[in-house]
Order: structure tokens, then C-alpha cells, then sequence
């Protein structure tokens, strides 16, 4: 059987269900088509909401996170041996330098010192016999009264006698010694640590574990490690005065706490003795604080509040606005005059609270864009709402707070 022509089938009106098809689909992607251009002719511009940058005066503050050093520490180890017969202290409490802090049984020690007092005693009397016999063999021996070799004989007694009692004194001051070390004493002035031994504890000379630790924390010290390049300009800011010195060429400084508090006493920052590590290139700052009160204790991680200054025509710009790009470099959208959106590349130099110090590639006046980063992008024209910087850091607020 012979199909119809397409030739025929037109001229008889008849079209073949494919072409039918084809035209179906051909006229609804042309609807769709116009359909989406209406809307996209129709969709409004994206909202995005910018801050307007004013200069402002900022403090400028280093923040250099330390830990607390004691200012001395001293290990109490007995210098004599015995058995201990008193505990002197309460540990924990504050001694004074000097104080008695252990008794060690005294008995063998004032027995050692009254031999040695008694054999003083008899070179003084042997050197004064000597010194008797040898006075009155001096005029004897140049009228030959006496030989010459007994004079000599009881001047060689004389000089031993004298020797004798020379050690003698030498035992008793020993002996003395060593019965005023039965009284275990603290060098410094600190508050005493938990003690390993007991009264009845039997103890050595010079042994390995000490006795207690007696710790001297008014003053005390604060050590943070920073990059060397910290030090460097830390040095040129001091000398430049845009730090505040507390005299001597010390920075003054503050402390926040663990808890987030300020400690009230202000300290000094040292300079003099930091050394640089050759491994890791850090070197340590080290400053002194009062501390009264006692309130910080060796071991606590602290913060230093270093004042350097006021900037008088700070830029800050809100973290909310900055990005960084595929090379990490930071950046920012802003809004020119013609309301199109434009790409800035920042320097930012530190954050102050919840903003950046931004020293390059912003100016006053410029409208950076904070919220609605996500729906625009450089070219784009987007619906602007400006708010103020305090009205944005009251919105941040109660947004965090929520």
C-alpha cells in the first residue's frame, strides 16, 4: 500500500501527528520563554542594606594574651639532719622573711657545740701557758741564760697554741651554725605551699625533696611570647611616645582576667631582658604588677592590655561587611554615586571589637554594603536602605543577644 505524499496531505488540510507535535512543543517554549522574560522584566532589585563611613577617633590597643610568674620561689630544704620536732606555720599562710618555719631536735647539735666551746677552751689555755714561757725566755736567751733551742722550742709552742685556738674558734662557730640551721627558716617572704613531712619525720642535709615551697607573689610577674616583629614595634611606638610610659623606658599596661574582668593595678612592661628564639622566631615580654590582694596566682593565662594611643581619623568598618577573596585578601562591597555596586580590596590593620581598622582601600563617605552580600554582585543596581553605624551595632546587638 502507497503512503500519501506530504504534498498531498497539505492540500487536503491533513498534517502528520509529528509535525503536530513539533509545533505543539515549539509554541510552548515560546510562551515559557516570554513568560520568563515578563518576570524577570517585573523582578524588583535586590535589597541590600549599607553603613556610610565616618571618621572617628579610636584608642588603639594591643591585646598580648601571658601567663602569671612568680616573682621569687624558694624550695626550704633542711641544711643539718634530725628528726623534726615542730611545725612552726599553717601552710598556706604568708610568712615573713626570717620566720621559723620547722624545729629539727636540737640535742646532738648544742652537744656538738659545747665540745667544741670546751676544746676552744683549752687551746686558750695552752696558748697562754706558751705565751708565758716564751716571754721569759726572750731576755734569758741574749744573756745565755736559756739555749737558744729552748727559746725557739717555746716560740714554735706559742705560734701552735695560737693555731690551736684559731681552730678552735673555727669548731665553735661551725658547731653554731649548724644549731641555728635546726630551725628551718624561709629566705623570702611568700605564702607557703602544702608541706611533705610531718613533725617526727626524720630528715638529711641537702636532700632532693624540700621541706615546702614558699612563693613570693607581690610583685608579680606576667610573661606573653610574641612574634620579634611585635617587640620591634613596640619598641618604636614607646620611643615615638604614642605608648603611655610608666618611666624608665616601661610601657604600662593592664590586665584582664580569666573571667573577663580588668585587674585594678596598672603594670610596667619590661623590654630590657627579652630574648629572641632562634627556633621560632617569638620572644618573650615580661611585665610587673602590684598585687596586694593576692588575687593572681602563679599559672593563671591572662590578657595585657597595652594603650598605644588615639587614632583621630579612624576608619572602621563592620567584620559583617568584609570577605575575603580566593587570595585572602580582604574585601568589601560598596555602593558608588550611580547606585551601582562596586568591589574595594581593604588593608586592615587589627579589629576593634566587632569591627576592622581599615587603612587602605576605603575613604570617609564611602557606602559599604552589610547585609544582603549573598544577592548582588559588581554591576549590580540593588534597592538601598542606609542605616547608621550606631543603628547597625544596636541591631547587631540585640541580633546576638536573641
Amino acid at each position: 500500500m502507497t503512503l500519501p505524499s506530504q504534498a498531498f496531505l497539505a492540500r487536503r488540510g491533513l498534517v502528520p501527528l509529528g509535525g503536530l507535535l513539533l509545533g505543539a512543543l515549539a509554541l510552548a517554549g515560546c510562551k515559557e520563554e516570554a513568560k520568563a522574560q515578563g518576570q524577570a522584566a517585573a523582578a524588583p532589585p535586590p535589597p541590600v542594606t549599607v553603613v556610610r563611613l565616618a571618621p572617628e577617633a579610636v584608642s588603639l590597643e594591643t591585646l598580648l594574651p601571658g601567663r602569671t610568674t612568680a616573682f621569687q620561689t624558694a624550695e626550704i630544704r633542711p641544711q643539718v639532719g634530725g628528726v623534726i620536732r615542730e611545725k612552726l606555720y599553717r601552710e598556706g599562710e604568708t610568712v615573713a622573711a626570717g620566720q621559723t618555719l620547722f624545729q629539727i631536735d636540737p640535742a646532738p647539735y648544742r652537744a656538738a657545740l659545747a665540745s667544741a666551746q670546751a676544746t676552744l677552751a683549752r687551746a686558750e689555755a695552752t696558748l697562754s701557758a706558751a705565751r708565758v714561757t716564751a716571754n721569759r725566755y726572750r731576755p734569758l736567751v741574749a744573756q745565755n741564760a736559756v739555749s737558744r733551742l729552748d727559746y725557739d722550742n717555746a716560740v714554735a709552742a706559742q705560734r701552735q697554741a695560737e693555731a690551736d685556738v684559731a681552730a678552735g674558734k673555727a669548731s665553735v662557730e661551725t658547731a653554731q651554725i649548724n644549731l641555728d640551721y635546726t630551725r628551718v627558716s624561709s629566705p623570702i617572704a611568700g605564702r607557703t605551699s602544702r608541706s611533705s613531712l610531718t613533725v617526727g619525720a626524720l630528715v638529711t642535709a641537702d636532700q632532693t625533696g624540700a621541706l615546702l615551697t614558699v612563693t613570693q607573689l607581690d610583685p608579680i610577674y606576667v610573661d606573653v611570647t610574641q612574634p620579634s616583629a611585635t617587640l620591634l614595634r613596640l619598641r618604636r611606638e614607646l620611643a615615638a611616645g604614642r605608648i603611655r610610659s610608666s618611666g624608665d623606658a616601661a610601657a604600662e599596661v593592664h590586665l584582664v582576667l580569666e573571667d573577663g574582668t580588668a585587674y585594678p593595678n596598672a603594670g610596667k612592661l619590661q623590654f630590657s631582658e627579652a630574648t629572641v628564639d632562634a627556633e621560632t622566631g617569638s620572644v618573650t615580654l615580661r611585665a610587673q604588677f602590684p598585687n596586694p590582694d593576692g588575687v593572681l596566682m602563679p599559672g593563671m593565662f591572662v590578657r595585657q592590655r597595652l594603650e598605644e594611643g588615639i587614632a583621630p581619623d579612624a576608619l572602621l568598618v563592620p567584620q559583617q561587611a568584609v570577605t575575603r577573596n580566593y587570595k585572602g585578601e580582604a574585601t568589601a562591597m560598596v555602593v558608588q554615586a550611580d547606585g551601582t555596586v562596586a568591589g574595594r580590596v581593604l588593608r586592615t590593620e587589627r579589629a576593634i571589637g566587632n569591627k576592622w581598622l581599615v587603612s587602605g582601600g576605603l575613604q570617609a563617605g564611602d557606602r559599604v554594603v552589610v547585609e544582603g552580600l549573598q544577592r548582588i554582585a559588581p554591576g549590580a543596581k540593588p534597592q538601598v536602605t542606609e542605616v547608621s553605624a550606631a543603628e547597625f551595632d544596636a541591631r547587631t546587638r540585640q541580633q546576638a543577644g536573641s
